[in-house]
C-alpha cells in the first residue's frame, strides 16, 4: 500500500457496511488510517428487520486492526441522525459513500406499491438524506467526496428489477447534478455499478462466479474517489472482479427536419436510419453540448 494516499484525520461515513460492500469498503478505508462511521440498519436483503450486531462487528474488526470507527444503526432513511453522530464523535465530515441497498425482484405486473416504495425509499431517499445532512459541512470546509452506488441494472435494464433499475439509475443522475454544485466547494461526486459476491447477489450468479467476484475487489476503486488525489467528478465506473472501467453517454449524430416547414410521423420513418445510426456519435459532456446539434438545426433553417 502506498503511503501516499492517506485518510489521517479524514471521517468518511460508508453506509449499509455491515457486511458485503459496505464492509470491504469500510476496512480498506481504516486500512488508509481514515475514522470510520460504519452505518448499518442490520436488516434483510428485503428491507426488513434490525440487528446492531452487523455495524458493531465491523467496527470490531477494524479496531482490531488498530483503525479508528464507531457503529451507526440508523436506518438511511434518517440520515441526519448518521451524520450529527459522526460529527459529534469525529468533528468532521470528509466522505460519504452511499453503498445501503435493497433488493424485492418481481416483474413490474406482479409488483406491488410496497416493492417500488420501499427499493426507492432505501436507495434513492437514504442517499439523498445522507448526502444532503453531509453536504453543507462539506461546503464550509470547502472539501468533500461523494460516492454513490448506481448498478448495471440501471444502466443496461435487467429483467424483474425495474424498481431497482429506476432506482439506481436515478442516483446517477443525482450523482450529475451535484458534480456541477460541488466543483466550486471541492466536493467531487461519482458513482459507481459494482459487480460483487454479496447476501444481495447469492444465487443470482453462478456459484463459481460468485466466489471470485470478493467485494474486497471493489474497494480500491471506491477509496481512490474517496481521496483527495482525485480530481475526477461526475464519473460512473463499472466495477467488480478486478476489473473497472468508466461509462459515458453515446448519441447519434441525428437527423434535422426544417421546423419552418413541419414534418410529420411517416418523415421520422422515413429518416429512421440516420436518427438511429452511431457512426460519428458523439458524447455530451454537459447540456451546453447536449443542444448543440439542436440549435445547430435551428441555426440552419431559421437562422
Amino acid at each position: 500500500m502506498s503511503d501516499a494516499l492517506r485518510f489521517d484525520d479524514k471521517v468518511v461515513i460508508v453506509t449499509g457496511a455491515g457486511g458485503g460492500l459496505g464492509r470491504a469498503h469500510a476496512l480498506l478505508f481504516a486500512k488508509h488510517g481514515a475514522k470510520v462511521v460504519v452505518n448499518d440498519l442490520g436488516g434483510s436483503t428485503h428491507g426488513e428487520g434490525a440487528n446492531a450486531s452487523a455495524a458493531d462487528r465491523v467496527v470490531a474488526e477494524i479496531r482490531a486492526a488498530g483503525g479508528t470507527a464507531i457503529a451507526n444503526h440508523d436506518s438511511v432513511t434518517d440520515g441526519d441522525k448518521i451524520v450529527r453522530q459522526a460529527v459529534e464523535e469525529f468533528g468532521r465530515i470528509d466522505v460519504v459513500v452511499n453503498n445501503a441497498g435493497i433488493l424485492r425482484d418481481k416483474t413490474f405486473h406482479k409488483m406491488e406499491d410496497a416493492d417500488w416504495d420501499l427499493v426507492y425509499k432505501v436507495h434513492v431517499e437514504g442517499a439523498y438524506k445522507v448526502t444532503r445532512a453531509a453536504w453543507p459541512l462539506m461546503r464550509e470546509q470547502g472539501y468533500g467526496r461523494v460516492i454513490f452506488t448506481a448498478s448495471t441494472s440501471g444502466i443496461y435494464g435487467n429483467f424483474g428489477q425495474s424498481n431497482y433499475g429506476m432506482a439506481k439509475l436515478g442516483l446517477y443522475g443525482l450523482t450529475r447534478n451535484l458534480a456541477l454544485e460541488g466543483r466550486k466547494n471541492n466536493i467531487f461526486v461519482n458513482a459507481i455499478a459494482p459487480t460483487g459476491g454479496t447476501r444481495m447477489t447469492e444465487g443470482l450468479i453462478p456459484p463459481q462466479v460468485f466466489e471470485q467476484l470478493k467485494p474486497e475487489l471493489v474497494s480500491p476503486l471506491v477509496v481512490y474517489l474517496g481521496s483527495e488525489q482525485c480530481q475526477e467528478t461526475s464519473g460512473l465506473f463499472e466495477v467488480g472482479g478486478g476489473w473497472m472501467g468508466k461509462v459515458r453517454w453515446e448519441r447519434s449524430l441525428g437527423f434535422g427536419f426544417d421546423p419552418r416547414e413541419g414534418f410529420d410521423a411517416e418523415d421520422v420513418a422515413a429518416h429512421w436510419q440516420q436518427i438511429t445510426s452511431f457512426e460519428d456519435a458523439v458524447h455530451p459532456a454537459d447540456n451546453v453540448e447536449a443542444l448543440r446539434e439542436m440549435m445547430a438545426n435551428l441555426q440552419k433553417y431559421v437562422g
